[in-house]
């Protein structure tokens, strides 16, 4: 079987809008970034893990869980920075230092905590199986279905989707499924030429909703949170700061 050069891509700059610093707080006792590290380096299929960031915090906690580091431009660093141009920036960078080109690219934020070492190397074992440009990670709608929405408009409530029957009972509504954020796995190429993170033919990587919290905002850190408890994450272990260890040793002299 061939063995394919699959680079793993992990997003995480310092700023944010709603959580000052959200990709490095702390997750019951761990940086949020380490939960989308470690699964990645435990992976069978990627040949490389990398983090992309602007701040020196955050790339130290990357380097302390043992990923690579690629410095992000500031330019590629702010709230209208594209992420298809984040990670190209990213591939480009390895594939210099490296003098190799890779087949395909996983794209993990670290927004995702928990997913898996399993989904990574389901969706890209998908991924290369298929032949498809793209896969990307996705859950299905429960409440918040399209049908349900609305627009408001000169304070009118207008639908955001015609419904086929008002109030229509949730079993009838038709399927439909969100992008959870956890993964993007695409062929190198379509990335670099189409700035793409789909291409063509795109399939899909079904999670389940507990694995598909998405942190945005404090109510998501503390939802991820509750969820977490209830499962085994001893396998995260909590790092001390190569900058703390120093501190220490200093003050025990």
């Amino acid at each position: 079987m061939k063995r394919y050069r699959i680079l793993g891509v992990i997003p995480a700059r310092g700023a944010s809008r709603t959580i000052p610093k959200l990709n490095i707080k702390k997750l019951l006792g761990r940086p949020l970034l380490a939960y989308t590290i470690v699964p990645a380096r435990e992976s069978k299929l990627l040949t490389r893990v990398v983090v992309s960031s602007e701040d020196e915090e955050v790339i130290e906690v990357a380097r302390n869980y043992g990923a690579d580091v690629v410095v992000r431009p500031k330019e590629l660093a702010d709230d209208l920075s594209l992420l298809t141009d984040v990670v190209k920036h990213a591939v480009l960078e390895m594939e210099q230092r490296e003098g190799r080109k890779y087949d395909y690219v996983a794209v993990l934020p670290p927004t995702t905590p928990l997913r898996t070492t399993a989904d990574i190397d389901r969706a890209l074992r998908k991924l290369i199986d298929t032949g498809a440009d793209s896969v990307i990670s996705v859950t299905k709608v429960g409440i918040c279905h399209p049908m349900r929405m609305k627009k408001i408009v000169h304070d009118r409530l207008i639908d955001y989707v015609e419904e086929e029957v008002e109030n229509m009972p949730k079993k009838l509504l038709p399927p439909v499924y969100l992008r959870n954020e956890a993964i993007y796995a695409v062929r190198r190429d379509v990335l670099l030429n189409q700035g793409s993170f789909k291409g063509r033919i795109s399939c899909p990587y079904l999670m389940p909703p507990e694995r598909s919290i998405i942190i945005d905002s404090r109510m998501d850190f503390l939802l991820a949170e509750a969820v977490m408890k209830r499962m085994k994450w001893k396998h995260i272990k909590p790092v001390v700061s190569r900058r703390r260890l120093l501190l220490k040793l200093i003050r025990k002299k």
